[in-house]
């Protein structure tokens, strides 16, 4: 493979509701490592789409999983539930975080 067959990583913009923050998110990236990459402490724990204990809901947007991850029902996918764990962006995407996990929520550096 030549540098010429090396393709820039598509970034795309996350929003993080009702906290209004924002991040870069690349498309090779899950969306918790974005979060945390850019300094937003997000509840987690598995880190691998089994757990739950990041799951929200996508308001906008759209994610792909690289595989079909057991976490969450086929109804909580119909209403628009993820799991930014293992869910990566498939465009710019707006994440609503349960409001009862927003307080355990820190940015670095502003904590």
């Amino acid at each position: 493979m030549s540098l010429d067959d090396v393709r820039p990583v598509e970034i795309f913009e996350a929003r993080l509701e009702p906290a209004g923050l924002r991040f870069d998110a690349p498309a090779d990236l899950p969306l918790l490592q974005a979060a945390l990459r850019a300094g937003i402490e997000l509840p987690n724990s598995c880190r691998n789409g089994t757990c739950r204990t990041c799951v929200c809901q996508l308001r906008r947007g759209r994610v792909v999983y690289q595989i079909e991850w057991p976490g969450l029902s086929r109804e909580e996918k119909q209403e628009g539930f993820i799991l930014p764990c293992v869910a990566y962006p498939a465009s710019n995407v707006v994440i609503e975080w349960p409001r009862r996990q927003m307080a355990t929520l820190t940015i670095a550096n502003n904590q």
